[in-house]
């Protein structure tokens, strides 16, 4: 039987699209073989690759003038990768640092060139999102980069700020859940193991006027090469993209962003309804306006209901709960492929541990 998985990331994936990789997994297209066995430079392949990337353009609305890349290394490669290759001489960045990503993002931009936190949400423990007035931006500063939605945390950037100069995004956990305002960003970038597809794999957007030349950069850390090659500098991830591009195909069908968006609003209002209704049996740490969509962390009032709570939600098959090891409690991720049934029965579990408790 399939489980109810509301994991981080790996994440859970359309059940659809699995029977349909299932069925032709081991003769792709008549090949006789399957595609993991396959040269990236054949012919199958090739149209599989264009597929994914022309679907990954029309589902994010995106402008002409933004190239789409799909690269290995996930958003952490990215968080060197983007000053690498939007930084030129004598420029910093900024960081919105709203929690643990946000951070090693910073922390990798300033080892490749000047970058500074414009705001830092450490006091608050990281329970909130910054006002655009409270971000401040120096002179001189080629970007601005936010982290749109903290997993670990499970607060999200409602109000984007707009500071006079490009943002660049990492979206991994929300990525394509909320319309994109392109006019405001020179990169969006996050791994697709949360909404799109399997892990090792980032779907970059990046406009092609805000790149440097490369000049001093290995090929596969240039966006240009990666640019020229249309992704097929070196041998890519072939099965991650045949599968996004099989879920970008399904998510096209059924509406595109828009549908996504009140999907996900639907699934986090019923569980987020479930904690405030519980009488503080149920709590969630973070500011009420700030949260999360697509990953909700919540407490139990002590660590040994925490750990019934979860074991119970185990035999009910309910998986994937367990809170990030660096802030314990509980977290349920709330991606695209996660049906609202898989809520209604995380909810029914919530009511009656409860009462079982009491």
């Amino acid at each position: 039987m399939r489980v109810h998985n509301f994991g981080a990331g790996p994440c859970t994936l359309p059940l659809a699209v699995l029977e349909e990789a299932r069925a032709e997994f081991l003769d792709f297209a008549g090949s006789g073989m399957s595609l993991t066995e396959m040269s990236h430079r054949s012919d199958a392949y090739a149209e599989v690759h264009t597929a994914a990337l022309d679907r990954a353009r029309r589902v994010a609305l995106l402008p002409d003038d933004f190239e789409v890349l799909l690269l290995q290394g996930g958003a952490t490669l990215q968080f060197a990768m983007a000053p690498m290759n939007l930084l030129g001489p004598g420029a910093s960045a900024g960081y919105v640092v709203a929690g643990a990503w946000g951070s090693k993002a910073l922390a990798s931009a300033r080892k490749v060139g000047v970058a500074y936190s414009a705001w830092d949400g450490a006091e608050s423990g990281y329970r909130r999102m910054p006002s655009p007035d409270e971000i401040r931006v120096d002179e001189g500063t080629r970007y601005l980069h936010v982290t749109t939605n903290e997993t670990i945390g499970g607060i999200r950037m409602v109000m984007l700020p707009k500071p006079g100069t490009p943002l660049v995004a990492d979206m991994s956990s929300e990525y394509l859940v909320r319309p994109i305002d392109w006019s405001r960003y020179d990169l969006v970038y996050g791994g697709v193991q949360k909404n799109l597809g399997p892990s090792g794999l980032a779907l970059v957007f990046v406009r092609r006027s805000a790149i440097g030349d490369g000049t001093n950069l290995p090929d596969y850390l240039d966006y240009r090469w990666h640019m020229a090659s249309e992704s097929l500098g070196n041998t890519p991830a072939m099965f991650q993209v045949y599968l996004m591009g099989k879920i970008l195909t399904r998510i096209e069908e059924r509406g595109g962003i828009e549908t996504l968006e009140s999907e996900a609003e639907a699934r986090a209002s019923l569980l987020y309804g479930a904690i405030d209704e519980s009488g503080g049996f149920y709590s969630s740490p973070v500011e009420t306006a700030v949260r999360s969509l697509t990953n909700v962390v919540f407490r139990l009032p002590t660590p040994q209901l925490e750990s019934a709570f979860l074991a119970e939600a185990e035999r009910r098959h309910l998986v994937g709960l367990q809170g990030h090891r660096s802030v314990g409690g509980c977290r349920a991720s709330l991606y695209a492929a996660l049906d609202i049934e898989s809520v209604a029965a995380l909810v029914e579990h919530m009511a009656a541990f409860q009462m079982g408790a009491g």
